[in-house]
Parts: C-alpha cells; sequence; structure tokens
C-alpha cells in the first residue's frame, strides 16, 4: 500500500511542478483528498504558523514596497553595480543575497535581475553568469534570513534541543554567505565568453539584442522612512527572540512566542509605513511581492500537507528504514532535503515537511542545521518564478534552458552553492553550539 501512496504523492507532486507558479499548491491540496478519502490516510498538519508567517512579513514588505522602499533598494543596488560593473558577477549575487536576507524572500530578486543582465551586457560578461548565481543566492539567502518562515519554524524545533534561534542565523549566515561568495568566483569562469557564443551571434545579427538603456529612478518622497522602519522592524524581531531564548533568558516568561512576535512586529511595522508614508492602503494587495506572497501561502498550504500526511502516516517505517543510515551518514539529510525540495518547490514547505521527522529520528541539531541549505534546491527543475524571470531578461540567449531540461547554467552554480554550504555548515556547527 506504501507504494501505490507514495506514487500518489509523487503524481500531484509532479502534476503541480507541470502546472508552475501556485498549481504546485493547488495540486498538493488535491494529493490530500486522494490519499485521504481515497486511500483512507489520516490527514497531515495543516502548516498554519509558516503560513501566518508568511502573510505578515510580505504584508509589511508590500507596504515597503508601495511607500517607494523596493525601488529605493533597488536604486541603491544599481549605483553599486554600475559602480563595479566589471565585478557583476560576485556583486549581483550579494545584492540578491542580502535583499532576501533583509526581506526573507527570495521573490525581491524580480527587481535587480534586469539590473544585472543590463550590466552584464554593458561589459561584454556573459549576461548567464551573474544572472545564475544571483537567482540561488536569493533562494539559499532563505535559510539565512532572520524573518523566513522556514528559519523560524526551524529555530522553534530546534529550541527544544538545546540550540537557539540565534546560534540558528550564526551557523547559517556565515555558511550560506561564504558558499555564495566561493560559487560566484567560480561561476566567473562558466561558459563561453560572450563574444563567442554563437547563439548570441546570430541573435544579434537579426537585431534581437536590445542595446542597454539607462532609465532614472524615481524615488518616491517617503521610501527612505519605509526602509529604515522595515530595518527596524528586522532588528526588534532578531533582539526578541534572542532575549526569549533559553539560553539568553532576559526574558523568562514571554507572553508572546517568537512566531506571535514576528506577526505582531511585522503587521505593526506595516502599520507604522503606512502612518508614516502616507499612500493608498489599499494598494497594498496589488504589490507584486503581496501577489507572490499570497502565492507562496498557497502553495505552502498544499505541499507541506501533502508531505505531512505521507509522512506522519509512515514515520515508524520511515525511522526503522534511515534511522541508522541518517546516525552514521548525518550528511546523507542534505541529499534528501536536496531532492525534496527540488519537488516540493519550498524552503518552508520542506523543512515544515521533513525537518521534524529527520529530529525525530535522532539526527543531531548540528547537523540538521548544516543540512538546512539544501532546502534550496529550488534550482534544479526550470520552472521556478525568478529562474524563469532571469531566462527572459538574457536577450543574448546566453541564459537558456538546454534541449535536455536539466542542462541549463543554474545546475552547477546552485550545486557548488548548496555544497560548500553544507560544508560550511558542518565546520562552523561545532564551533557555535
Amino acid at each position: 500500500m506504501i507504494v501505490v501512496e507514495l506514487a500518489v504523492l509523487l503524481f500531484f507532486i509532479y502534476l503541480g511542478s507541470r502546472l508552475g507558479s501556485i498549481g504546485i499548491g493547488l495540486a498538493g491540496g488535491a494529493g490530500v483528498l486522494v490519499l485521504t478519502l481515497g486511500l483512507g490516510m489520516t490527514p497531515g498538519h495543516i502548516p498554519i504558523d509558516v503560513i501566518l508567517i508568511i502573510m505578515s512579513v510580505i504584508a509589511a514588505i508590500a507596504a515597503m514596497q508601495m511607500a517607494g522602499g523596493m525601488d529605493y533598494l533597488v536604486y541603491l543596488a544599481q549605483r553599486l553595480l554600475r559602480k563595479h560593473p566589471k565585478y557583476i558577477t560576485v556583486l549581483g549575487p550579494l545584492v540578491t543575497y542580502s535583499m532576501t536576507l533583509m526581506a526573507g524572500t527570495g521573490h525581491t530578486a524580480f527587481s535587480t535581475l534586469p539590473v544585472i543582465a543590463e550590466v552584464a551586457k554593458e561589459q561584454g560578461i556573459r549576461p548567464s553568469r551573474p544572472l545564475s548565481i544571483s537567482v540561488v543566492a536569493s533562494q539559499v539567502a532563505i535559510t539565512a534570513s532572520p524573518i523566513s518562515a522556514a528559519v523560524v519554524f526551524f529555530s522553534g524545533i530546534l529550541e527544544p534541543l538545546g540550540v537557539s534561534y540565534i546560534e540558528l542565523l550564526m551557523i547559517s549566515i556565515p555558511a550560506s554567505l561564504f558558499a555564495v561568495l566561493i560559487a560566484a568566483l567560480v561561476t566567473n569562469f562558466l561558459g563561453l565568453e560572450l563574444s563567442k557564443d554563437p547563439i548570441y551571434q546570430e541573435r544579434l545579427a537579426a537585431g534581437l539584442v536590445s542595446s542597454a538603456s539607462r532609465e532614472s529612478q524615481q524615488v518616491k518622497p517617503g521610501a527612505k522612512r519605509s526602509v529604515a522602519i522595515f530595518l527596524m522592524g528586522i532588528l526588534l524581531v532578531v533582539a526578541y527572540a534572542t532575549a526569549i531564548s533559553d539560553k539568553v533568558g532576559l526574558i523568562s516568561d514571554p507572553i508572546l512566542s517568537r512566531d506571535q512576535a514576528i506577526m505582531c512586529f511585522m503587521l505593526s511595522i506595516a502599520t507604522l509605513i503606512s502612518l508614516v508614508c502616507r499612500f493608498d492602503v489599499a494598494q497594498i494587495t496589488n504589490a507584486a511581492t503581496f501577489k507572490s506572497g499570497m502565492s507562496a501561502c498557497v502553495c505552502v498550504l498544499g505541499v507541506a500537507w501533502l508531505g505531512d500526511t505521507f509522512v506522519s502516516n509512515h514515520l515508524s517505517d520511515i525511522q526503522a528504514l534511515s534511522g541508522d543510515v541518517l546516525s552514521d551518514y548525518p550528511w546523507m539529510l542534505a541529499v534528501v532535503m536536496f531532492f525534496a525540495s527540488m519537488l516540493l518547490y519550498s524552503q518552508a514547505a520542506t523543512t515544515k515537511a521533513l525537518m521534524p521527522a529527520a529530529l525525530a529520528m535522532g539526527v543531531d541539531p548540528v547537523a540538521a542545521i548544516a543540512a538546512f541549505a539544501a532546502v534550496s534546491a529550488l534550482f534544479v527543475l526550470p520552472t521556478y518564478p525568478t529562474l524563469i524571470a532571469a531566462v527572459e531578461m538574457d536577450d543574448t540567449g546566453s541564459t537558456r534552458i538546454g534541449r535536455w531540461v536539466f542542462n541549463h547554467p543554474f545546475v552547477i552554480p546552485g550545486l557548488l552553492t548548496i555544497v560548500l554550504a553544507v560544508a560550511f555548515g558542518f565546520a562552523i556547527g561545532p564551533l557555535v553550539v
């Protein structure tokens, strides 16, 4: 029977990936329906906490966007990239990494990818190099963001095991950042030089490559204030989460849990931005970040619920089969997370579906943190929104999907980044915990 149930799980994940975007969440819900009413399985836990965190964070980001804060951040990024254009393959991923780290969502990369592609083309640099590693950096940074749903959930299940929120960040931030930097240096040598790429030459001869254009960026009056308020909110979240940690113990009996505090802080920050920056609050729901964030909520709802339904019903069998292997070879957890995230399409969904089971099997918390970066293998299937956007924004044709689907320019930078991040995690973890 387990074979049939696994086949149903994989079918609906595949169906969702074929539908794309919000479709993976829709298909996940349909999969739960078949597993429960069709095959008699007990429904798993709905990831309500993760969804509520995403909603509250996205509300604050969307408010900042409507106040002009996102445009201001893009303006700063554009100035940096144009000031040092020769280093675009290193600076590009640093920009997308930093924006994701601050915002808790990789969708912020949408606003900077056009600038990265344009600057690379101006310098005669193969755009696939900075674009590929920048997309990967925006995905891996989720595992280091203090306000991402994946990090907040993971820290919550680590706390009872003696690992604090701040210790998780002290491992995941340097591990992922060092990995991105090294991978960027390697990526700078991947692929033919743009001038030698035959597809680029064909497109250039056919007039399909546009000339670079520099549009002046209009920054709204309240843009800087909105960014400052949002950054203040992030600092408050980190400070409160640290203060209520058992190891710090500044607040021994907190009124608000970590999850509740993040929701309250983010909604309060959105309120403050709306009041101080004075814009039509009704327009928040029209912001691009709000729409993508709500889509992410549906994806997490369907996919994480589907994954938890299968795992929770077979946890004892999984423990019997995998417990000893993961105990002897903890790095294997990274392999499991890597392939799971390819299908589950979300760092938060993968973390919610598999990390509790891994820790229940006796995986050491430090090893689990080291493997955490592997939940970011969203680049393998060339269907993720930021990956598709990077392909569409590169009119030189260098960032293209190969005939065999998996042979695209995001694979090598992504694999290298995750392998390095996991290796750095295993090296840094024992020094912190």
